[in-house]
């Protein structure tokens, strides 16, 4: 069944980490932001960091101007 085999993936994740899973779906679907408390809190307790790879970005770095010719 070509369905089956296009949900298999998704289905080893949630069997995998269904913790995880859940709630990184609960989180986009409340539209919770990751980088406020509570939430933030929550993940430092939990031993993961918050402010790294948000975007890729340093927070002290301001966006850069180019010039084409």
């Amino acid at each position: 069944m070509p369905l089956f085999d296009e949900l298999s993936p998704l289905s080893q994740e949630i069997l995998g980490n269904p913790t995880a899973f859940f709630g990184g779906f609960f989180a986009g679907a409340l539209r919770l932001n990751l980088a406020e408390d509570p939430v933030k809190s929550w993940l430092e307790k939990q031993g993961l960091q918050t402010t790294a790879g948000q975007g890729g970005h340093d927070s002290d770095q301001s966006p850069q101007s180019i010039e084409i010719e």
